[in-house]
Protein backbone atom coordinates (compact mmCIF):
# COMPACT_ATOMS: atom_id res chain seq x y z
CA UNK A 1 0.00 0.00 0.00
CA UNK A 2 2.57 2.46 0.62
CA UNK A 3 4.33 2.17 -2.92
CA UNK A 4 0.95 3.00 -4.32
CA UNK A 5 1.11 5.72 -2.02
CA UNK A 6 4.61 6.89 -2.95
CA UNK A 7 3.79 6.48 -6.98
CA UNK A 8 0.85 8.68 -6.60
CA UNK A 9 2.56 11.21 -4.84
CA UNK A 10 5.48 10.96 -7.89
CA UNK A 11 3.14 11.41 -10.47
CA UNK A 12 1.60 14.04 -8.61
CA UNK A 13 4.71 15.37 -8.41
CA UNK A 14 5.67 15.19 -11.75
CA UNK A 15 2.73 16.68 -13.29
CA UNK A 16 2.69 19.38 -10.38
CA UNK A 17 6.27 20.04 -12.11
CA UNK A 18 5.73 20.13 -15.60
CA UNK A 19 6.41 23.21 -17.00
CA UNK A 20 3.87 25.91 -19.17
CA UNK A 21 5.16 24.44 -22.56
CA UNK A 22 4.49 20.41 -21.52
CA UNK A 23 1.13 21.81 -19.98
CA UNK A 24 1.08 23.93 -23.83
CA UNK A 25 1.81 20.55 -25.59
CA UNK A 26 -0.27 18.55 -23.53
CA UNK A 27 -3.33 20.91 -24.59
CA UNK A 28 -2.26 20.69 -27.97
CA UNK A 29 -2.25 16.85 -27.76
CA UNK A 30 -5.48 16.58 -26.42
CA UNK A 31 -7.14 19.10 -29.03
CA UNK A 32 -6.14 16.74 -31.89
CA UNK A 33 -7.51 13.99 -29.83
CA UNK A 34 -10.47 15.68 -29.20
CA UNK A 35 -11.36 16.94 -33.16
CA UNK A 36 -12.04 13.34 -34.20
CA UNK A 37 -14.41 12.99 -31.37
CA UNK A 38 -17.67 14.52 -31.59
CA UNK A 39 -19.08 15.91 -28.62
CA UNK A 40 -16.21 15.79 -26.63
CA UNK A 41 -13.95 18.66 -25.03
CA UNK A 42 -10.31 18.07 -25.56
CA UNK A 43 -10.10 19.42 -21.69
CA UNK A 44 -12.20 16.44 -20.85
CA UNK A 45 -9.55 14.06 -22.16
CA UNK A 46 -6.67 15.98 -20.89
CA UNK A 47 -8.23 16.24 -17.36
CA UNK A 48 -9.43 12.28 -17.75
CA UNK A 49 -5.44 10.87 -18.71
CA UNK A 50 -4.39 12.85 -15.55
CA UNK A 51 -7.36 11.55 -13.01
CA UNK A 52 -6.20 7.71 -14.58
CA UNK A 53 -2.49 8.55 -13.85
CA UNK A 54 -3.14 9.68 -10.28
CA UNK A 55 -5.69 7.44 -9.13
CA UNK A 56 -3.25 4.53 -10.70
CA UNK A 57 -5.81 2.95 -13.29
CA UNK A 58 -2.80 3.95 -15.71
CA UNK A 59 0.68 2.90 -14.45
CA UNK A 60 3.61 5.17 -14.92
CA UNK A 61 6.37 3.22 -16.07
CA UNK A 62 9.52 4.05 -15.10
CA UNK A 63 11.93 6.20 -17.05
CA UNK A 64 9.10 6.94 -19.24
CA UNK A 65 8.86 11.05 -19.24
CA UNK A 66 6.25 11.86 -17.53
CA UNK A 67 4.53 13.89 -20.87
CA UNK A 68 5.06 10.85 -22.79
CA UNK A 69 2.75 9.17 -20.60
CA UNK A 70 0.21 11.24 -20.48
CA UNK A 71 0.12 11.49 -23.88
CA UNK A 72 0.02 7.80 -24.07
CA UNK A 73 -3.05 7.86 -21.54
CA UNK A 74 -4.95 10.37 -24.03
CA UNK A 75 -3.80 8.29 -26.99
CA UNK A 76 -5.58 5.44 -25.00
CA UNK A 77 -8.71 7.56 -23.83
CA UNK A 78 -9.36 8.43 -27.36
CA UNK A 79 -9.61 5.04 -28.69
CA UNK A 80 -11.59 4.33 -25.86
CA UNK A 81 -14.33 6.89 -27.34
CA UNK A 82 -13.80 6.52 -30.83
CA UNK A 83 -14.79 2.70 -30.38
CA UNK A 84 -17.08 3.12 -28.20
CA UNK A 85 -18.98 5.75 -30.32
CA UNK A 86 -18.44 3.22 -33.39
CA UNK A 87 -20.07 0.94 -31.55
CA UNK A 88 -23.08 3.04 -30.37
CA UNK A 89 -23.45 4.16 -34.33
CA UNK A 90 -23.24 0.77 -35.99
CA UNK A 91 -25.85 -0.43 -33.72
CA UNK A 92 -28.07 2.44 -34.44
CA UNK A 93 -27.47 2.23 -37.81
CA UNK A 94 -27.90 -1.72 -38.11
CA UNK A 95 -31.46 -0.92 -36.26
CA UNK A 96 -32.00 1.91 -38.38
CA UNK A 97 -31.75 -0.56 -41.57
CA UNK A 98 -33.37 -3.27 -40.09
CA UNK A 99 -36.43 -0.78 -39.21
CA UNK A 100 -36.48 0.33 -43.11
CA UNK A 101 -36.41 -3.54 -44.04
CA UNK A 102 -39.17 -4.25 -42.25
CA UNK A 103 -40.83 -1.11 -43.50
CA UNK A 104 -40.01 -2.35 -46.94
CA UNK A 105 -40.88 -5.85 -46.81
CA UNK A 106 -44.53 -4.87 -45.67
CA UNK A 107 -44.80 -2.29 -48.30
CA UNK A 108 -43.77 -4.92 -50.65
CA UNK A 109 -46.48 -7.41 -49.79
CA UNK A 110 -49.03 -4.63 -50.28
CA UNK A 111 -47.98 -4.08 -54.35
CA UNK A 112 -45.48 -6.57 -54.43
CA UNK A 113 -43.64 -5.75 -57.70
CA UNK A 114 -42.67 -9.36 -59.66
CA UNK A 115 -39.08 -7.93 -60.35
CA UNK A 116 -38.34 -6.67 -57.33
CA UNK A 117 -39.42 -9.83 -55.62
CA UNK A 118 -37.42 -12.00 -57.96
CA UNK A 119 -34.09 -9.75 -57.54
CA UNK A 120 -34.77 -10.06 -53.87
CA UNK A 121 -35.18 -13.75 -53.97
CA UNK A 122 -31.76 -13.69 -55.74
CA UNK A 123 -29.92 -11.54 -53.78
CA UNK A 124 -31.00 -13.42 -50.83
CA UNK A 125 -29.83 -16.88 -52.66
CA UNK A 126 -26.64 -15.27 -53.15
CA UNK A 127 -26.36 -14.03 -49.10
CA UNK A 128 -27.24 -17.34 -48.39
CA UNK A 129 -24.87 -19.08 -50.18
CA UNK A 130 -22.23 -16.81 -48.74
CA UNK A 131 -22.84 -18.09 -45.59
CA UNK A 132 -23.36 -21.72 -46.50
CA UNK A 133 -21.27 -23.02 -43.97
CA UNK A 134 -22.57 -20.65 -41.06
CA UNK A 135 -25.44 -22.15 -39.14
CA UNK A 136 -25.61 -19.02 -37.08
CA UNK A 137 -25.23 -16.60 -39.54
CA UNK A 138 -28.45 -18.45 -41.15
CA UNK A 139 -29.79 -18.68 -38.07
CA UNK A 140 -29.96 -14.94 -38.01
CA UNK A 141 -31.33 -14.35 -41.14
CA UNK A 142 -33.94 -16.65 -41.20
CA UNK A 143 -35.25 -15.25 -37.66
CA UNK A 144 -34.87 -11.43 -39.36
CA UNK A 145 -36.94 -12.57 -42.29
CA UNK A 146 -39.28 -13.74 -39.77
CA UNK A 147 -39.61 -9.99 -38.10
CA UNK A 148 -38.42 -11.88 -34.90
CA UNK A 149 -36.24 -9.51 -32.60
CA UNK A 150 -32.58 -10.43 -31.46
CA UNK A 151 -33.85 -11.87 -27.95
CA UNK A 152 -35.96 -14.17 -29.68
CA UNK A 153 -33.78 -15.74 -32.11
CA UNK A 154 -31.03 -16.35 -29.45
CA UNK A 155 -33.71 -17.85 -27.26
CA UNK A 156 -35.09 -19.82 -30.12
CA UNK A 157 -31.45 -21.42 -31.16
CA UNK A 158 -30.07 -20.81 -27.67
CA UNK A 159 -27.36 -18.56 -28.79
CA UNK A 160 -25.68 -16.29 -26.19
CA UNK A 161 -25.47 -12.38 -26.54
CA UNK A 162 -21.80 -12.86 -27.57
CA UNK A 163 -22.30 -15.10 -30.13
CA UNK A 164 -25.32 -13.24 -31.79
CA UNK A 165 -23.10 -10.22 -31.40
CA UNK A 166 -20.66 -12.10 -33.31
CA UNK A 167 -22.52 -13.71 -35.84
CA UNK A 168 -24.34 -10.45 -37.05
CA UNK A 169 -20.65 -8.69 -37.38
CA UNK A 170 -19.64 -11.53 -39.60
CA UNK A 171 -22.71 -10.85 -41.12
CA UNK A 172 -22.71 -6.82 -41.60
CA UNK A 173 -18.99 -6.92 -42.41
CA UNK A 174 -19.94 -9.65 -45.62
CA UNK A 175 -22.41 -7.50 -46.71
CA UNK A 176 -20.83 -4.47 -46.52
CA UNK A 177 -18.11 -5.95 -49.20
CA UNK A 178 -20.96 -7.13 -51.44
CA UNK A 179 -21.80 -4.81 -54.42
CA UNK A 180 -24.75 -3.24 -55.67
CA UNK A 181 -25.37 -6.80 -57.72
CA UNK A 182 -24.64 -8.75 -54.66
CA UNK A 183 -20.95 -9.59 -55.83
CA UNK A 184 -17.74 -9.45 -53.67
CA UNK A 185 -16.30 -5.97 -54.21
Amino acid sequence: METDEAEQRDVAGAIRDLSTVDLARLRALARLRARRLPGTDWSDILHEAIVRALDGTRRWPPGVPVLVFLAGCMRSIEHDLRRRLAQEWLAQDWLAQERAWREHDAADREGADPERAIAAAQALGRIVALFSGDETVLRIIEGLGHGRSAGEIRARHGLSQTDYDSARKRLRRALLRLDSEGGPR
